[in-house]
């Protein structure tokens, strides 16, 4: 695939890149001639994995590209800071920066441990807000402003019974959104988020291999299938190219119409 090359020049840090929506995030803004760092934590295989096909994407491109990988554990402030120094003292630039490192588990509200809330909360927000303080203050640095897309969820509006952390995390990431984008609009900030719903995924295991679950799963959704990572990708290229130069501060909802209640499809209230 050749890229339309709408994000020449510019670097990306792309937080849990080595799978899932933040891998197809990578590979995108590779074809679409980005430099990227890819962020890991568990597996390093995987980050290379990512990292190859990146360096596949640029060359498809028909560009070349020095791509990196780089670990750190979003839910830790010593590692975010670790990872930083890092990726700046490399390439001295950065113009994106994608909170997408995310985590989730589930049990009924009133039995869940508040150190699994905690770390949870830790990686899906916390860890967004630090990197965003970091990203920020290198904008501020330098001319050109930057921009940053977090990783949402359908479920930062729609309640997730039985996986209260993570409903928590995906509401506080909406306003963080908003707040961070207000604050910086002036100068030259965009802040946006995606919010995907069900899509095939290694977070989403439990149905996505199972062709039982999986229709149950699809039943739920008005466009009557899963969406797939690269269709998110698309999203996060959009919102960090220049076509979207005059959007900030919005959540856009990649999510096959999840967010239009199904079952008032029928009219079965009035």
């Amino acid at each position: 695939m050749t890229g339309s090359g709408r994000l020449n020049g510019r670097h990306a840090l792309v937080t849990g890149a080595s799978r899932g929506i933040g891998r197809a995030v990578a590979v995108r803004f590779a074809q679409e001639g980005a430099t990227l760092a890819i962020n890991f934590h568990g597996s390093k295989k995987a980050a290379e994995e990512t990292l190859t096909l990146a360096h596949e994407a640029s060359r498809e491109a028909g560009i070349i590209r020095d791509h990196m990988i780089v670990q750190a554990d979003i839910g830790e402030e010593r590692a975010i800071a670790k990872m930083f120094n890092e990726v700046l003292g490399d390439w001295r630039r950065l113009d994106i920066l994608v909170n997408n490192a995310g985590i989730q588990s589930g049990r009924e509200s009133h039995a869940y441990e508040i150190e699994e809330y905690r770390r949870i909360l830790d990686v899906n927000l916390t860890g967004a807000l630090i990197c965003s303080q970091r990203a920020i203050e290198h904008f501020l640095s330098r001319p050109g402003g930057g921009t940053i897309i977090n990783c949402s969820s359908a479920h930062e509006i729609i309640p997730k019974p039985g996986y209260v952390a993570y409903s928590i995390s995906k509401g506080g990431l909406r306003n963080l959104t908003r707040t961070l984008a207000l604050e910086y609009a002036d100068r030259g900030i965009r802040v946006n988020a995606v919010a995907p719903g069900a899509i095939d995924t290694d977070i989403n295991a439990a149905w996505k291999d199972d062709s039982t679950a999986r229709a149950n799963v699809e039943k739920h959704i008005p466009m009557g299938r899963s969406g797939s990572p690269e269709e998110m990708a698309a999203v996060f290229a959009f919102l960090a190219s220049d076509d979207a130069s005059y959007i900030t501060g919005q959540t856009i909802f990649a999510c096959g119409g999840v967010t239009l209640f199904n079952d008032f499809r029928e009219n079965w209230a009035s």
